[in-house]
């Protein structure tokens, strides 16, 4: 199980001087965000700041200045000097989702940051030391897109330095119960509700559902049911689940 295998990578990772760089990867809605704020919270950066950055939401443009910061005058608009994310989390934790859409002269000035650990600002001609553990996400399959030119094979083995895959949710049904459990108490929290439970015959319903969406449909499911319920069981017809997409093998 992913679980086990995280639990054991944050073992051998408690005492170790220097922390490798991370690859989730997962088809989209698999919780690789999810995972990897586990890690942060119990492994040897927890009490460092977690920072994220989806690669994707920021136009490429914009995406070195927002990782490396700026100086005063960099270019037209920079009025102030900024610290980039590297630097926001220093002694902390740095998840950079969807690294497979980063330029490929944006992998190489990363790659420099990650073998150097340094960073140097726009406009600057000093670096400055960072230290960082780096947890990286992909819902590609790399090495496919390292034969297609897109991604540098030699940034590729940097942040592949350590690869935990997250299959579909519909590839661990055992995992569905414990997910549907933790979202229903940070909803019912969330929302200031009175602790609900699943019924056996709603967790029944959500074992037999195939989750194209993955963990992120699922959580979706679980909120609207916990908004909906009347009583503390959530039962079948509350999740309001696609009657024709059923597991193949039951149908």
């Amino acid at each position: 199980m992913v679980r086990e295998q995280v639990d054991r990578l944050l073992r051998q990772l408690a005492r170790a001087r220097r922390l490798p760089v991370v690859l989730l990867q997962g088809e989209t809605g698999t919780g690789k965000g999810l995972l990897a704020t586990y890690l942060h919270r119990h492994g040897p950066r927890a009490r460092g700041p977690f920072v994220d950055l989806n690669c994707a939401a920021i136009p490429d443009t914009l995406l070195e200045a927002e990782l490396f910061g700026f100086e005063r005058g960099a270019f037209t608009d920079a009025r102030h000097a900024k610290p980039g994310l590297f630097q926001a989390a220093q002694g902390g934790t740095l998840f950079l989702d969807e690294v497979g859409l980063l330029s490929l002269p944006l992998q190489a000035k990363l790659l420099k940051a990650l073998e150097e650990r340094t960073v140097r600002r726009l406009g600057s001609t000093r670096p400055t030391a960072v230290d960082v553990w780096v947890i990286a996400a992909s819902n590609e399959n790399l090495v496919g897109a390292v034969r297609a030119g897109r991604v540098r094979e030699d940034f590729y083995h940097r942040v592949a330095a350590l690869v935990v895959r997250l299959p579909s949710l519909r590839e661990r049904s055992e995992d569905i119960g414990v997910l549907s459990d933790h979202f229903l108490a940070r909803f019912c929290n969330e929302y200031g509700l009175p602790r609900k439970h699943l019924g056996p015959g709603a967790l029944a319903a959500l074992r037999d559902y195939s989750w194209p969406g993955n963990v992120r449909e699922l959580a979706n499911v679980i909120e609207r049911a916990t908004l909906l319920a009347d009583g503390e069981e959530l039962l079948p017809d509350v999740l309001q689940l696609p009657t024709s997409d059923k597991r193949a093998s039951r149908i």
